[in-house]
């Protein structure tokens, strides 16, 4: 088996932080340099004609915000909501230009923040076009637990992100 790179950030120094929150029985995190807020799951606007995935548009404050249902994105089953349901929202900042776009994303629960050194980070096992992986920076060693580090800029493709943009755009206009 070949690993390949860790390609989103050097994680070769220092210690890194990542907020935690699961989707069943796995363990997800993002850099908490990443993430604006949690939010208690509340009442989202659905948009016609949206993949599977995007939930509908929430208004944050006077923005809208798109949220997407990871666990819709990421094949899993759905579940019911429940008290520790929540909306992690993040900042997503384009590599190609110097903008920053907002979402959601529903997880079924925020676990903790997870300092990792940066050696100990391992990168993602390459399988071979079996599995997208393209989107994951890496595994991390959480107890007995590995959590999948999850490059937030690459968890919707550039067309899924560019079409949430302009939903959110339209949903803005008719309010």
């Amino acid at each position: 088996m070949s690993e390949r790179m860790i390609d989103q950030t050097s994680y070769t120094d220092g210690t890194h932080q990542f907020l935690t929150f699961a989707l069943g029985q796995e363990e997800y995190g993002v850099e908490i340099l990443n993430i604006q807020e949690i939010k208690g799951f509340s009442a989202i606007t659905p948009l016609p004609n949206a993949p599977v995935f995007v939930k509908g548009v929430l208004n944050l404050r006077g923005t809208i915000v798109p949220i997407i249902d990871l666990r819709k994105k990421f094949g899993l089953p759905d579940v019911e909501l429940t008290k520790f349901t929540v909306i992690v929202v993040v900042q997503i900042r384009s590599r190609s230009a110097a903008q920053q776009r907002t979402m959601g994303f529903i997880v079924d629960a925020v676990s903790d923040v997870l300092n990792v050194a940066g050696d100990d980070i391992q990168p993602t096992p390459e399988l071979h076009g079996q599995v997208d992986t393209s989107f994951i920076n890496g595994l991390a060693k959480s107890g007995e637990k590995l959590v999948i580090l999850l490059d937030i800029e690459k968890v919707l493709t550039t067309v899924e992100a560019a079409s949430m943009v302009q939903a959110a755009a339209e949903a803005a206009f008719r309010n």
